[in-house]
């Protein structure tokens, strides 16, 4: 029960810092305005669960799919350039390496699902708006195309026929590549949903870096003059993705800079970034210098996927990254509600 009381003379019997204090309390960063503020929620949930069931993915074959399945689309693309511009050995390592890398995507996927035949069974309908129907549609086409293109150079049989191959996997290459970033970005996973604009390209850049640094590794010195390109195009592009998606989805990019994630991702920067510097200062006059600039490049790829993974991991446990963006969109919602009405009132005034 209060104790004070409004009297002619004034208030009676206030009690100290009890008055209301208009603008205080706590503001998210850009917001002004005279207005009583709540402190932000402690975000619980019913019995302490996660707003969201984070997926049941497994990080040593989804990340693992993630990188191997970009590795391989990226590398059909280079491969293709090499042999066009006359560089057979860089081409055929890189045929290569793609087949080997989209076989162990594929286990990836497979082991994850845990039964082959749930595989197949994806094969049964054809969804167009599904990530992951058209993803398992993707890999049956362009799993065949980029065998048959490694087969057929190795053999030296079908050359024609072997060009085709080669033609049909650098088409799909690019889809190969970025997929997994729109299947991931599909879910309710809050840093990976939010982060749907930016984080194709990440991938795009990532597995671009990966694909040059195999070509680094498996090329001849006199053959690698586009690899050293690819590595440092693929390496701007990752690290300009990775900043404009940590602008742009504000807090919800916490993640990708907090615990076991962000040390990934910052490990995935680093090794990127030496790797695209080796490639571009050292490695057209040394071997040794392009190998180790190409496995740089590798790694870096590797740790960024797994980054992006825990990331998405560590924000669904937290049901704030839920919560906010959600009522973050209501509210905007309701802001041109009441726009819109003002809007209304004044053309009927008018």
């Amino acid at each position: 029960m209060s104790t004070s009381d409004v009297g002619k003379d004034g208030l009676r019997g206030e009690r100290p810092g009890r008055e209301a204090q208009i603008g205080r309390g706590v503001r998210r960063k850009g917001r002004r305005g005279e207005r009583a503020m709540v402190p932000d929620a402690e975000f619980t949930s019913y019995y302490g669960k996660p707003v969201l069931n984070p997926p049941v993915w497994k990080a040593a074959d989804v990340a693992a799919y993630f990188f191997l399945g970009g590795l391989a689309g990226a590398g059909s693309v280079l491969a293709a350039g090499a042999q066009l511009t006359g560089r057979p050995a860089a081409a055929r390592a890189l045929k290569a390496s793609s087949l080997a890398a989209i076989l162990g995507s594929t286990a990836a996927l497979i082991h994850d699902l845990g039964r082959p035949e749930r595989f197949l069974n994806m094969l049964r309908v054809m969804k167009p708006t599904s990530p992951m129907s058209m993803g398992s549609w993707l890999l049956a086409a362009y799993g065949p195309a980029v065998g048959g293109a490694a087969v057929l150079d190795v053999t030296g049989l079908f050359p024609r026929l072997g060009g085709a191959a080669t033609a049909t996997a650098a088409a799909l290459g690019p889809a190969v590549t970025t997929y997994t970033a729109v299947l991931a970005a599909d879910t309710a996973v809050p840093a990976w949903h939010e982060a749907h604009r930016q984080l194709p390209f990440v991938f795009a850049g990532s597995a671009t870096a990966a694909a040059a640094g195999m070509g680094l590794v498996a090329s001849p010195l006199r053959e690698n003059g586009p690899m050293r390109s690819a590595a440092v195009f693929g390496t701007v592009l990752e690290a300009a993705a990775a900043r404009t998606l940590r602008r742009r989805v504000g807090f919800v990019a916490e993640p990708y800079q907090e615990g076991k994630a962000g040390r990934l991702m910052r490990a995935g920067a680093v090794l990127s970034a030496a790797g695209a510097g080796g490639a571009a200062l050292f490695a057209g006059r040394s071997r040794a210098a392009a190998v180790v600039s190409g496995t740089a490049l590798l790694a870096g790829s590797a740790f960024t996927r797994f980054g992006v993974f825990h990331a998405g991991m560590q924000s669904a446990r937290d049901p704030k990254y839920t919560v906010v963006p959600q009522r973050e969109r209501l509210a905007a919602r309701a802001d041109i509600a009441r726009a819109d009405a003002g809007r209304a009132d004044a053309e009927q005034v008018g």
